[in-house]
This record gives C-alpha cells, structure tokens and sequence, in this order.
C-alpha cells in the first residue's frame, strides 16, 4: 500500500477507530472466534475498542492465529490487520542460551544468526513482533533480569543490540514472496537496568551524563541498526517514568535520535503512572503519554477510555493522535499486512522448523560457546577417558534448562545432562542421584503458594537425608563426582530479585558432602545471574559456569566436559565475593582514594571485611588451551585528530590443544575534564591457535574511541595521555601510553 493510500485510510477512520488501533489487548481478549472474554470487562473495553484493538499480546501458533485474524477482519469495517506481539526473547519452540550467556560468547554474529533463526521459527507461528532484544545495561546481580541482558559493558551490548535486531528483522522489507523477519522491539527505554537495591521496577535515578555515556548507547545502537519499535520501561528517569517522560520518549529518541517506528509501553505502563505519583488518574496518565509520544497502550483501558475525551476538551490535539496512528500503520503496511493479513502463519512450515536439526545443531554450538570455565585446577577437565562418573545434583537429569522467559520453548524437548552423558560413554559409566531440591522456602518466601498452584510436593525431612547420603556414597565409588547444582529458574527473570546470591536450598551442604567421599569434583552451574562462589570454587576441583543453555544443553555440556570441544566463553557480567559488593563492575572511577588491595589503612574506598576485586572479574575465563600475551607496541605514541593509531601484541598458545583466545582491548583516558573509568573495553578478536602457535592481533584505535560526554556535555575527545592494554580479561594493569594532540 502506498502513502497516499495509508492517509486515505487515516482520513476514513472515526475517532473511536483511531483509538482503537493504539490499543493492545492481552490474547485471552479475543478467542478463536473472535468472542470477547472476561479480561475485557476487568480493562474496562468497549465492544467497539475490542472490535478495532490494533494489536495483541501472546497470540502464537499459525493455526490459531489465523482463525483469530480471520474473526477479526470479518468484524472490521476498514479490515485492518492486527499485529500479533509476542515475548520471543531467545528462542521460539528452539531455545538458545539465555542472552547473559550469549554475552560470554563476544561474537556478535553468533548472536544475530540466532535472532535470524528465531524469527524463521516465529514467523512460520504467525508473530509479526517480537519483544526483543533487552539491551538494559546491567551491573547489578541482585536484579532477577540479568538473564535478558548481555551485559554490564556498554561497548559489548552496543555490539550485541545491533546484531539482534538485524538478525530478527533480516528479509523483512526485502519484497520477497516468502514473508521473512520479523519487526524487533528494543527495550526496556530507558536505564532499567539499574534499579536501587537491584529490586525490580524500583527507582532509577542518575545523572544526564552517566545516561548518556553508559546507559543509553546500546538503545542507540538498536535504533540506528533500524528497529521497528521501542518499549518503555517501568522505571522513573530524573524522577519522571519513562512512558510519561516527554524528553526521553520525545526530545531524545524522536529528535535527537530520529526514530520515526513505533513506541510501545510495558504491560499496564500507562495505568501505573497513576501508581509512580506521576498523574492523579488514569485520564490524566493517558494525556501524559501521548503527550511524551507513546503510540500503543499495552493492556490498559487508559487510551482507550480517555483519548476521545481529552482530545474533545483540547487537552490534547488530534494530530497527535494521527501520527500516532499513523506510525501503526505504516509498520503493518511494511509487514505487508495489507496484502497477506496471515503473514508467513504455516503449520506445515512449522512442523519443518521447529527444533529442526540445523536448529538443534545451532543451539548446541550456541550453548558450547556461551559456558565460562572458571576453574581447572589440575587440569580436571576434560574428563579422562573411561571415568566412572557420579553425576549428582538437582540439575543431573532435570529439563529445567530454558530459564524464566522461555515461554513459548518446548520443555519436553530439552536434552538433560544424564541423557547427553549417558549417549557419550555409556549408561554402566554414568551413576545418578539428584541429592537434594533446587529450592527451599527459605530461598523463596512465595514456594509453597506456588507449589500448590502448581500441584507439586517438597521433599520429607526423612528423604532429603536420605538423598544426601546415597549422593555421597554414589561419589565415593565414582573416579570423579559431577554436580549440577545452581539457581532455580523460578528464582531469576521479571520480578525475581534476590538479596542472597548464595546458592539456594541444601546445594551448599551436598557439594560439601561429596567433597569429603569423591576424588574430584566438578562442578557445572546453572542460573541466570552472576552467584557468590567463593565457597563453591574452593570446594571445587573445577567449576563450568553453563547459565541455562537452552535446548541442546545437555549435549553441549557433556561435549566440553568430555573434551569433544573446548570452552571459549568469557564473563559478560563480573563474578561477586560478596552480595555487598553490588553493583559491581570492571569501568569504575578511581575515586580520591583508591586502595591497593595490600596496604593495611582503613582510610581508602575499600571494605574492611572483603576485598574491592571481583571473585572473577568481567571478560575472564579459561579454556583447554594456554595462552601468553607478549608485550604491547605502538605505531606511534602521538596521535594527532584525523589520524590512527595500530596497537598489537603476540599471543601464543603454550598449550597441547587447540583453542580460541578471546583477546581484548581496553583504553583509559587518565585526565578528563570529567572523571572518567579506570577503563573501557574497545575492541574484541576471536583468535583460533593451535597448540604451539603465536599469531599476531592487531587494533586500531581511532579518535572516535576517545569520545565522551564532557563537562559541557558535548560529546568530543580531549586531548591529553591514554593508556592501553592487550589482555585476557579486564584485570590486567595497563601496558603502553600514548598522546592525543
């Protein structure tokens, strides 16, 4: 449909019509046969809203979403499409790792591969948006959405935010035949990565500049990378929402960044601007937003109730509205809705996509990729060869792999790590016990409510000692104990903050347990946040940070464990000593008063019962193979504006095996008008060596990687010293100096 065609359209529209297409409803609104349910009268919806609602929330599977389009279009005068929204965050039917580990992989083109194909599965299911990708800035363990984020590097999730969306909405407005992509939703606008006390949708409150410089650019990466939608996020920036925050929504995205795509709230955003304090009622919460630039209403009766009523009494101008409105249908006009309202919606293509093996093949690799080795002492791992294993914990034979927000995952088809296991050396060499729940109530104040909602029992006092003693007795006959131990999954995601970041239940005790009968210990865990390891890495031979992998994780897991392929993951979040610690991360100021972690004087910004550093600092991680960094050269140690500067340095491989080192650079500008960090990652190579091999890794720094928001806020280099560094990790102590003129 052309322009002309879409402003036709928007001239023909009532009032009520217009509103309409602002408003999303829940799924369960609208049945197969478009029959109105329950949920609208709790919404407070008219007939007639729900008969132009423009879109709707976690509608999926193409044979449903067919008959509830064709109800729809049957009931509509201008027969405008809806747009079907669902949370697709990592994966579809096939369920990658969640997005904190695939920000241990530092390879975006990994990540948009998987995006890629999640939007093929998707599509074939008839979803036309997926809200994803989350590319909060996180830096907080205590937040239970960490497993959305990849990270707490802005640099990294710039990189990653790009990738995402490319690959979700790759093909999209191609013209082909065969609909391909979908639209990406970049969310939560904005900082909602960094609530107080890591508590969910609590305040966020920090200064224009920390926004700018730390916050906002992985948002302006997925805009500029030309996503389709921005959601809002539930949290105040400078004491206003962000769905009523009118410089945000307005002055920054749409004219400072030039997003013309279509701004979304979170569920019931607009309704709780009433709840913030931010606006006395609903009718006054809806002005608010439309007048901040919010173009859909997500699951609330506030546009839909007060939009006519404030535009009649000149609060707001209906022009607003039309651009609104307008935007709407400009995204379903290039999902090419008006031509195929079932967009892509196949059963036979889903039944050919749907944990497909190539799909499988790729969560597998995905999942290899994203596990972080953090301890291997002795060179535990890999497993000998013909090793009797006692593979132990609440996670051994448990499909519990898909974490929090994998709502539209196959749980049934999730591979455990005593079925992988078990497929790789055989049955008689693997013996099993879980030795202890994942949870207890002391961990999750909510558990019994929920297992009698769910019909689920807790273990007897008598059967958690008995599980206990015959996990032991299983490690003392076994050559080497594997525990699959860590959070669980009902412990992270939206709303699953924590103030103890220890492991939960008797995990703990078990793993002391079996330290005291089996020869070694390994332990693999799962979660979806950074855990306090202190304990765990001591009582540990060596310990695989797995996250939850998705899918293939089993497979993948036993794969490294037995040495079939080598751990390459590096941390995308820094690893606590203690919960006290948060936030915690790697680019921190200096302070007046830095402390050395050596001299003994109370009077540095230190603690006095635990040491500043990380347990494992961010961008760390082992590998099968052993890597030396030569020292750092310079082609020249002035660099003047215009010009370039090439840094580089020999790593070599002094290991048997073959491997892939993940070699970082980071920069420090040691004056600025402004303080800035101790240092800043700017640049990434996967280098693969085989055993025995230097190669040679070169990085150019450009003025551009100088930039940042100075004392007058404008965002420009200054001239002065700057340090560097080659490294493993974000530990290491700078190694050369240059000047910029």
């Amino acid at each position: 449909m052309q322009e002309k065609q879409l402003q036709e359209l928007l001239g023909s529209l009532s009032l009520t019509e217009k509103i309409g297409q602002l408003v999303q409803v829940p799924g369960e609104v609208l049945n197969a046969e478009g029959q109105e349910l329950g949920v609208r009268e709790d919404l407070g919806l008219s007939e007639e809203i729900i008969r132009n609602a423009g879109s709707t929330l976690n509608v999926v599977g193409a044979k449903r979403i067919k008959e509830v389009q064709k109800a729809y279009l049957e009931r509509s005068r201008h027969k405008i499409p809806l747009l079907f929204m669902a949370d697709i965050i990592y994966g579809f039917r096939t369920v990658f790792p969640i997005p904190l580990a695939l920000g241990c992989t530092f390879e975006p083109e990994l990540l948009e591969r998987l995006c890629e194909v999640t939007s093929q599965e998707s599509v074939a299911a008839g979803a036309h948006v997926t809200f994803s990708p989350m590319v909060d800035l996180v830096r907080d363990a205590r937040w239970g959405r960490c497993l959305e984020s990849t990270g707490e590097d802005p640099y990294m999730n710039s990189l990653y935010a790009k990738a995402m969306v490319e690959g979700f909405q790759k093909g999209m407005s191609d013209g082909a035949k065969e609909p391909k992509g979908m639209a990406s939703c970049i969310k939560h606008f904005a900082a909602y990565g960094a609530p107080e006390g890591g508590r969910d949708y609590n305040t966020v409150d920090m200064s224009e500049r920390r926004l700018r410089q730390e916050y906002l650019p992985s948002y302006k990466a997925g805009v500029d990378a030309g996503c389709e939608m921005i959601m809002t996020s539930f949290n105040t920036v400078d004491g206003i929402p962000s769905t009523g925050n009118k410089w945000l929504m307005d002055d920054v995205l749409r004219k400072e960044w030039g997003f013309d795509g279509v701004v979304i709230t979170d569920y019931a955003a607009i309704a709780e601007l009433v709840i913030h304090g931010a606006a006395e009622d609903q009718k006054e919460a809806a002005r608010l937003a439309m007048e901040a630039g919010v173009d859909i209403d997500m699951c609330t009766g506030c546009y839909a109730n007060y939009l006519e009523e404030l535009i009649q009494e000149g609060r707001i101008d209906e022009k607003q509205l039309d651009k609104a409105v307008m935007r709407i249908l400009k995204l379903k006009n290039k999902l090419g809705l008006f031509e195929d309202p079932y967009r892509g919606a196949d059963e036979a293509k889903e039944a050919g996509l749907f944990l497909s093996k190539e799909n499988r093949r790729l969560a597998k690799e995905a999942a290899v990729k994203s596990m972080v080795l953090l301890e291997n002492r002795e060179e535990t791992l890999p497993l000998a060869a013909g090793a009797k294993i006692a593979l132990i914990g609440p996670y051994a034979d448990n499909q519990d792999a898909l974490g929090f927000w994998a709502i539209h995952g196959t749980k049934s088809a999730v591979i455990t790590l005593k079925t992988a296991l078990e497929e790789a050396v055989g049955a008689e060499n693997v013996m099993s016990a879980p030795g202890c729940e994942t949870i207890l109530e002391k961990d999750y104040h909510d558990l019994p409510a929920m297992q009698k909602q769910y019909g689920m029992e807790g273990w007897s006092d008598e059967k958690r000692q008995e599980e206990m003693e015959k996990a032991a007795e299983l490690a003392a006959q076994a050559d080497v104990a594997v525990l699959a131990l860590g959070e669980a999954v009902l412990q992270g995601g939206e709303g699953g903050s924590r103030t103890s970041l220890t492991l939960p239940g008797d995990q703990l005790a078990l793993l002391k347990k079996v330290r005291e009968k089996a020869a070694k210990v390994v332990v693999v865990l799962f979660g979806g946040r950074p855990l306090v390891l202190d304990e765990v890495s001591k009582l540990s031979d060596a310990l695989l940070e797995v996250w939850f992998p998705g899918t293939e994780g089993g497979h993948a897991i036993a794969d490294v464990l037995l040495g079939k392929e080598s751990p390459c993951g590096r941390l995308s979040m820094s690893m606590p000593r203690c919960v006290g610690q948060m936030p915690l991360y790697y680019n921190h100021f200096n302070t007046g008063r830095p402390y050395d972690g050596i001299t003994p004087n109370r009077f540095f910004s230190r603690y006095t019962d635990c040491e500043n550093t990380p347990l494992y600092p961010y961008g760390y991680g082992l590998s099968y193979h052993k890597a030396e960094y030569g020292p750092v050269t310079l082609s020249s140690h002035i660099m003047k504006k215009g010009e370039t500067i090439t840094v580089q340095a020999d790593i070599t491989n002094t290991g048997s095996r073959a491997g892939i080192e993940t070699v970082q650079l980071y920069l420090r500008d040691v004056a600025g008008s402004v303080v800035r960090p101790v240092k800043e990652l700017k640049g990434v190579q996967k280098v693969a060596l085989d055993a025995g091999e230097t190669k040679r890794v070169k990085f150019t720094i450009t003025e551009e990687m100088l930039r940042f928001y100075g004392k007058n806020m404008e965002y420009c280099s200054e001239p002065g010293k700057f340090q560097v560094m080659i490294a493993p990790d974000s530990s290491y102590d700078m190694q050369a100096e240059f000047i910029l003129e």
